[in-house]
Order: structure tokens, then C-alpha cells, then sequence
């Protein structure tokens, strides 16, 4: 049983920055695909960034990109979302996403992922 838990939400001014954790346990997730998502309230999921456990490899949205970073801690299983310069357009829901064996043109569809954890807010001010 995959189980993702995400911390380090909260709030913060803008142009501040914060660091989201997603702790992962159940599977040895080598192969696997960690994402992050977020919701703001009446909008879409959202993809934010993803990386491949194996590789290391990371993949940002556009409207984070030069901004946020993933990266991971195999050592720790977990996942981390580097957030910087922060806009109030940030605020929202942050989800913690796995699955194993996505194509790389998948990475960004919400519906590519089995595994969620329960999400953390995120608030910047003005």
C-alpha cells in the first residue's frame, strides 16, 4: 500500500519561499514517477512538477518553472518542492502524486495517477 504524506505547507508573503515534503512508504519506488499538483478553489488540478525516482530526472510547468524545483531524497523516500518567489496566484492546495511506468507525455495528466496524499495548503499574502 503506497502512502504519500506532504508537509511543510502554511503561509508566507509573497516573493517568500517555502519547501513542501512528500514522505513516501509502501514500495521501493525506483521505478516510479513522483508529482506534484495543486488546487486552488474553483479551479483545475494543476500540474506542477515531476520527477523519475531512478534518474532523477525533473520536469516543471511552465508557469513555475524558473521558480520551483523538485527533488528527492532516496535516502529518506522523500520528495521535496522548492518554492521561491511566491505569488499570491501560488495559493492553493499542494498534492504529493505517484505511479510507476508513465510516459513522459503523461507526467502532467492528474488522471495518470493512482497514488495521492491528502495535500497541503499553501497561502501567500500580498
Amino acid at each position: 500500500q503506497v502512502q504519500l504524506v506532504e508537509s511543510g505547507g502554511g503561509l508566507v508573503q509573497a516573493g517568500g519561499s517555502l519547501r513542501l515534503s512528500c514522505a513516501a512508504s509502501g514500495r521501493t519506488f525506483t521505478y516510479y514517477v513522483m508529482a506534484w499538483f495543486r488546487q486552488a478553489p474553483g479551479k483545475e488540478r494543476e500540474f506542477v512538477g515531476a520527477i523519475r525516482w531512478s534518474t532523477g530526472s525533473t520536469y516543471d510547468a511552465d508557469s513555475v518553472k524558473g521558480r520551483f524545483t523538485v527533488s528527492r531524497d532516496s535516502a529518506k523516500n522523500t520528495v521535496y518542492l522548492h518554492m521561491n518567489s511566491l505569488k499570491p496566484e501560488d495559493t492553493a492546495v499542494y498534492y504529493c502524486a505517484a505511479d510507476t511506468a508513465l510516459h513522459a507525455g503523461r507526467y502532467s495528466d492528474y488522471r495518470s495517477y493512482r497514488y495521492w496524499g491528502q495535500g497541503t495548503q499553501v497561502t501567500v499574502s500580498s
